[in-house]
């Protein structure tokens, strides 16, 4: 069976969002600190290598198994985001890292807005 276009759309745009994801953790300051040890920026690192990679799971379940419940975990993954980026900008202000993020979140968005619409409709399992 030939994959609707709008859940092509929802599969690569959230594939490029963590993509960025990834890039961003990638590419984190790693400096230890007084409040950051070494210990507790390896474990943070690990923590968000295996939530980026659950959700890539989630989004294959989604396109490609026709599940729907990852699809709602993925938009409560975006809430989350949303709410964590909200009090970052507001504590440091919008810089790279953060641009990086709402890049991220409007794909992430965006690709919702996609399973959720047009032929995607009927697709996914309940």
């Amino acid at each position: 069976m030939n994959v609707p276009k709008n859940v092509l759309w929802f599969e690569v745009l959230l594939y490029l969002s963590l993509t960025l994801d990834a890039l961003s953790v990638a590419f984190q300051d790693r400096t230890p600190s007084a409040d950051m040890t070494d210990q507790m920026i390896t474990v943070a690192t690990v923590i968000a290598a295996v939530l980026i990679l659950a959700l890539v799971y989630f989004v294959w379940l989604a396109a490609q198994r026709r599940k729907n419940w990852p699809r709602w975990a993925l938009v409560a993954s975006l809430v989350l985001s949303l709410i964590s980026l909200v009090q970052v900008i507001g504590d440091n202000g919008l810089q790279l890292d953060s641009g990086i993020e709402v890049a991220s979140c409007l794909l992430t968005a965006a690709g919702l807005y996609f399973s959720f619409t047009g032929d995607a409709k009927g697709w996914f399992n309940a």
